[in-house]
This record gives structure tokens, C-alpha cells and sequence, in this order.
């Protein structure tokens, strides 16, 4: 790691011992002063490694006496175990299950823990408004014509000027725009899969990525997941001659929220390189970390443009704005053909818009509020469930993103739950939704995106006295 980033592997380092239970609630860390002298550091340095820490809400500085470990329930309640799907590619999909759920989709008088997006009240709209009328304004023809296949230029732009944050180096060139998220993975899918062909996915993994693989008639295989550090890399190893594609959310993935460490990415992609095998990467949550650092992507480590990164904004700006992106890397002939079978153009007035928001700045002013907001709502979350859930409860600890994954014991079947909290109006994700094996019955999880209440902490308490009962 470059000398820029050593704050972070200190930073990782203490969070490994503290997550790990080596240094415990209450603990004092050394000073920024030793800290300089035991690890060869400037102070700033020091300083950073101690922001980061804070910002993870892992250590408090308490005033003329340094920093200490917080004492903060997640620190408490178990970790879930890693995820140990078959090794053989299943397809038995909960169809039912999940449209049962997403039924409840845009119903106004449901507390929807169910739903991975945030909420409106979070999101700026009066300001995406404005930008909408500045855009047909703008645009030849007032937004009516078709923008080029590759999409809106100033957009695509602003994409790879975002990208220099996690390593990325992209330009517009390199950038196809898309009908949202779900439509950049659809192409990448349809444009390197073939019925029958074998792609690899965390497990559990988002419903909507496992009814779009098996609808295109490819097998899923499921990878053991653990719920920190992402897929484990020498299970990978092994299963990968049996695998065609690779389809992986490195950063803050929904369920579980994990986030792998940069050097597994880069294994992975190296790894994959040499075999040969496309790795379709979704990094629609990158941008909703909770530290100080944007998480690299695997795309950061890709030299051979074997990597399609894909993105949008449905998880951070406007889900019904349905925009995303793709930087297809070698691929990209094949993708600008899917998109002109397809869809041949955008929405003009929405890229417009939405590239403008970018180049003025209000972006990162608005993803910084919203990462402050989701990271105390996970913090409130954990709260409430360390104080009404039933003993034993297990919690994923995601630092960014909007899923949290919840574990009970397993006579605690998550499927009559759901059925048990609607009659109260609730509704969350069961686990079974989250994999096409016969996993995560004990499972659940909960979308922070939701402001917090005391509505909101009220409807947790009423989840927990429904899952005591079963």
C-alpha cells in the first residue's frame, strides 16, 4: 500500500483488534505521539488514523484523556456465521417469496425494512427539480431527441472524473450509460453468458441479481461469504474452473454489507484474468461508506480490461430516476451493440440533470449528509435490536452501504415473521429470498435507508417481541 494510504492499513489494523475483541470497550488506545513513534509516522498521519477509527464510530476521544474503544452495542452482540452454500449450482429460485415481498413496494402505510433504497426524505429532491428544468432548457430540442448510444457526454464525464477516487482512472470514452443498475448488470450478462454457463455470486446475494441469472439460463453458483470481509478467496480458488462469469458487489453488497479488503480484490481479479473468466462488478454502493475513504473497486486493479464495472444512482440519488453506467473494458463493442438492440438511447433530460448535479458539486455535498445519516440509523438499529431482540441475536457490521443482516436462532423462521409483522404493517426481507438453496430460514435484512423515529424504534421493538414469540 502507497505511503498516502498508510493511515488506512493502521486504521484496519486497530479495527481488526477491536472487532476481534484483542482490545475491548473501554480500552485506551496509545496517543497520536506514540502512535507516530512505534509505526515511523508523521503526526498527521497519526491523526488520520484516529479519524478514520472515529469515523467508523469504533473509538470516542474523551477530553484531556486520549482515545478509547466505544462502548457501542454492535461491539456486543455476534457477528453471523460465514455463509456455506452447496458447491454445486442451484436454481430454485423463491419466486413467490419475493414477489410477495415487493408487492408492498411504494405502499405508504408500511414501515418498509424490506426495500434496499433510501428513503425519499433523504434524497434532494427540490434540487434534482431545478436541474430537471435546467436540462430542458439546455438540451436541443428540450430534452426530446435521442442523446448518442454511448450516452450523454458531460455525464460520462463526470463518472470517470469520480472514478480518480478509488483508483478507477477512467475517461468518457470508457463509460456507456444505462437504464439503471439492474440494466447495466442485464447487458454485461446477456453479452458474455450463454444458457447453461455457470456464474459465481456471494451468498446470499441481492434477489433481483438471482431472478435476472436464472431468467437468462445460467446456473448460479453461490460462494462462501463472510459477513465482513466478503467472499473467502481460497474457496474461490477452488471453485473456479467451474465457473463461466463472475458477478460480484465488493463493496458494502446487500444483504450482508460486506466489504473486501483490497488485496482480495486484487487477487480475484488477477485470478480471474488468468483464467479467463469476465467479472461483472457492481458497485452501486461504493459511494455510501462511512469512513473517511472511498473503498477501491476491483476495477482498480484491472489491466486488462477483463472487468465491467458497473454503477448507478439508484442507491445514493434518485431511484426512479433509473440511470446507471457501465465501464465494460474489452467488452465494450458487445455492449454498445446490446444497448442499440435494446434500448438505443437514455433519458436525455435525466442524464442531463444528473450530470450537471455532478459537475456543480452538490453530489458529494448531498452523499456526505446521507453517509452521516445512514451510519447513526445503523448505529440506532443495533441499538434498538441489542435492547428487544432475543438473546442470541447475530448482526452483521456493515461500515457503509444500506443492508443490515440479522441472525436469530434457528426455531426463528424469518418467513412467518414477515407474515407476523405485516398484520402490524412491517415489512423485512427474509433471508430465503437472499439464495437459491435451502439456507438463511433464520435470517433477515433490514434497509437503514428509513429516517429515524421513535416510529421507527417502535416498529423494531414490536419485531422483536414477534420473533421471541416464535
Amino acid at each position: 500500500m502507497g505511503k498516502s494510504f498508510i493511515y488506512l492499513e493502521l486504521a484496519n489494523a486497530i479495527a481488526a483488534q477491536i472487532t476481534n475483541g484483542v482490545l475491548k470497550p473501554g480500552d485506551r488506545l496509545p496517543s497520536v505521539r506514540l502512535l507516530c513513534q512505534e509505526h515511523a509516522i508523521g503526526m498527521n498521519t497519526a491523526k488520520r488514523v484516529f479519524l478514520e477509527l472515529e469515523a467508523r464510530s469504533l473509538i470516542e476521544a474523551r477530553p484531556q484523556s486520549g482515545f478509547f474503544v466505544s462502548k457501542l452495542p454492535y461491539l456486543r452482540l455476534p457477528l453471523p456465521e460465514t455463509s456455506r452454500p452447496s458447491v454445486t449450482a442451484h436454481n430454485n429460485e423463491p419466486e413467490e417469496l419475493i414477489t410477495k415481498v415487493y408487492s408492498g413496494m411504494g405502499r405508504a402505510d408500511l414501515t418498509l425494512f424490506s426495500i434496499g433504497v433510501p428513503s425519499g426524505k433523504l434524497l434532494p429532491a427540490a434540487k434534482l427539480k431545478k436541474e430537471i428544468l435546467h436540462a430542458t432548457r439546455a438540451l436541443s430540442g428540450g430534452g426530446t431527441e435521442y442523446e448518442p448510444l454511448q450516452g450523454n457526454l458531460q455525464l460520462r464525464r463526470m463518472v470517470a472524473v469520480r472514478s480518480l477516487a478509488w483508483g478507477g482512472n477512467l475517461n468518457e470514452n470508457d463509460l456507456i450509460t444505462t437504464g439503471g443498475g439492474m440494466n447495466a448488470l442485464s447487458f454485461c450478462l446477456m453479452a458474455l453468458g450463454k444458457p447453461g454457463d455457470t456464474v459465481a455470486m456471494e451468498s446470499p446475494c441481492y434477489p433481483g441479481i438471482l431472478q435476472l441469472a436464472i431468467s437468462l439460463g445460467l446456473k448460479v453458483l453461490e460462494l462462501p461469504t463472510h459477513p465482513v470481509t466478503g467472499i473467502e478467496i481460497d474457496a474461490f480458488k477452488k471453485l473456479t474452473p467451474k465457473i463461466d462469469l463472475c458477478l460480484l458487489v465488493p463493496n458494502f453488497n446487500t444483504p450482508l454489507g460486506s466489504c473486501m479488503p483490497d488485496e482480495n480484490k486484487e487477487e480475484v481479479v488477477r485470478l480471474l484474468e488468468k483464467h479467463n473468466i469476465p467479472l461483472i462488478e457492481d458497485d452501486i454502493y461504493g459511494d455510501l461508506y462511512f469512513g473517511t475513504q472511498r473503498p477501491k473497486c476491483c476495477k482498480s486493479f484491472d489491466k486488462t480490461g477483463n472487468v465491467l464495472w458497473c454503477s448507478s444512482i439508484s442507491k445514493t440519488l434518485a431511484p426512479g430516476y433509473r440511470l446507471g453506467w457501465i465501464a465494460p473494458g474489452k467488452y465494450k463493442d458487445k455492449l454498445l451493440k446490446l444497448k442499440l438492440v435494446h434500448s438505443i438511447s437514455s433519458a436525455a433530460i435525466i442524464s442531463e440533470a444528473v450530470g450537471n448535479f455532478l459537475k456543480t458539486g452538490r453530489y458529494d455535498t448531498h452523499l456526505h449528509h446521507l453517509r452521516r445519516t445512514l451510519q447513526s440509523n445503523y448505529q440506532n438499529y443495533v441499538q434498538a435490536i441489542a435492547e428487544y431482540f432475543p438473546e442470541g441475536t447475530k448482526t452483521s457490521r456493515p461500515q457503509g452501504g444500506l443492508a443490515l443482516w440479522v441472525e436469530f436462532d434457528k426455531r426463528v423462521d424469518t418467513v412467518k415473521l414477515y407474515d407476523l409483522a405485516m398484520k402490524q404493517n412491517i415489512s423485512i426481507g427474509p433471508g430465503r429470498m437472499f439464495t437459491l438453496q435451502d439456507q438463511f430460514h433464520n435470517c433477515m435484512r433490514l434497509c437503514i435507508g428509513l429516517p429515524w423515529t421513535d416510529e421507527i424504534k417502535f416498529k423494531l421493538k414490536q419485531l422483536g417481541t414477534l420473533a421471541k414469540m416464535l
